[in-house]
């Protein structure tokens, strides 16, 4: 099929920050694209073809949209997956495909998943409401600390609470969730995998994470991960065992947990580009952006190594502030080497919301871990 500047139609459901990032490849290689997006103000609606609102969770709106192009893709997880079985059924091709999705966008679907195909990762307890893993603790069934995860719409640290004592799950919404062994571990870890509609598979590098300890979101991804050469590769394994499992297409991120014991365990995958993989834009030869189009066109894969050390730094919103957004001290951090600032277009900034994010580039790990500290302590996202 002749993709580039001809009739051919992608569809993109969410348009926020990673549409808007696939779309700087899309224009490149003039590709026709539509987005579907609740917000008329989605950072994704300029760089587009042609840009519809609507509700992602709705039937209709789904399947309406999903007619009118030849490969439909997503952003975000949280999409009508009956519409998608639907427009299946009817040839249009839609990568990750609705089985894959249905399985993922439900946390404990996605636990039992790992555990029937032998994939490691922590034990849990599945609960219907929160409200019965009272009765879990007190017949002994379930012993505190653990973590508690709602199964559906958690996202950047929401849905997410360690659980040390009873008052931990007073303000817990009651919902369908899991209660997940706490796991102490050295690191956090994230592989992406590229899988593209052929078959042909390839990963980048294994990325560190480091989490801001109360908003639970990730505050740096560091790449090459700091870590031994024979746990990299450990990592690696594991994050394509559950790549064939899912037959996924597309780009899959696998975040991992390396225990005490060096043991390799998921924690959680996505199955689109990923925040653990923003440093490749300036940082590899084809960036996760370019690549998840490559996958999903069945298009040669490209280059995954990196040509250079990279840290990415989230930009959130601070704390205390709420409304027209301001950068402070953006000029300054433009003006130390190697620092590449993107900004998502989100007009509104609330306390945690991903506004944007820093890369930094050095042929030093370290200096550029250094760099991106203190990027971290000049910038500040601001209401005005």
């Amino acid at each position: 099929m002749n993709y580039f500047s001809s009739n051919f139609k992608l569809g993109i459901l969410g348009g926020g920050q990673l549409g808007k990032m696939i779309l700087y490849h899309t224009r490149k290689y003039d590709i026709h694209t539509c987005v579907l997006d609740p917000s008329k103000d989605a950072p994704a609606r300029l760089a587009c073809d042609e840009f519809s609102v609507g509700d992602l969770l709705d039937y209709e709106t789904v399947v309406n949209f999903g007619k009118q192009v030849d490969i439909l893709t997503i952003e975000i997880e949280n999409v009508n997956v009956e519409a998608l079985e639907a427009l299946e059924k009817e040839g249009v091709k839609v990568y990750p495909s609705a089985k894959t999705l249905r399985t993922i966008q439900n946390k404990a679907n996605q636990k039992l998943f790992y555990r029937d195909h032998d994939i490691p990762t922590a034990d849990f307890s599945r609960f219907a409401h929160t409200s019965e893993i009272e009765d879990a603790v007190d017949n002994g069934g379930l012993d505190y600390p653990f973590v508690w995860k709602s199964a559906r719409f958690g996202y950047d640290g929401q849905g997410v609470k360690v659980v040390r004592r009873y008052t931990d799950l007073v303000d817990l919404p009651n919902v369908e969730c899991i209660a997940e062994d706490l796991i102490p571990f050295k690191n956090e870890l994230a592989v992406i995998v590229a899988r593209n509609s052929k078959g042909h598979l390839k990963t980048y590098p294994v990325v560190e994470m480091e989490f801001h300890p109360e908003a639970n979101q990730v505050e740096y991804v560091i790449c090459p991960a700091r870590i031994p050469d024979n746990i990299a590769k450990k990592a690696e394994l594991v994050a394509l065992k559950a790549a064939a499992a899912f037959e996924h297409v597309g780009l899959l991120a696998v975040e991992m947990f390396q225990t005490e014991n060096d043991d390799i365990i998921v924690n959680e995958v996505a199955p689109r580009p990923h925040n653990s993989g923003h440093y490749s834009i300036e940082a590899s030869y084809t960036d996760q952006f370019e690549q998840h189009l490559r996958c999903i066109l069945g298009l040669p894969l490209g280059n995954t190594d990196s040509k250079v050390a990279g840290v990415m730094v989230n930009l959130v919103g601070a704390e205390d502030h709420t409304g027209n957004v301001l950068y402070k001290n953006i000029e300054d951090i433009m003006a130390m080497d190697g620092v590449t600032p993107h900004i998502y277009g989100k007009k509104q900034t609330r306390p945690f919301r991903k506004m944007g994010h820093v890369t930094i580039v050095n042929k030093d790990i370290n200096k550029a871990r250094e760099i991106a500290e203190n990027v971290k302590r000049t910038i500040e996202v601001i209401s005005e």
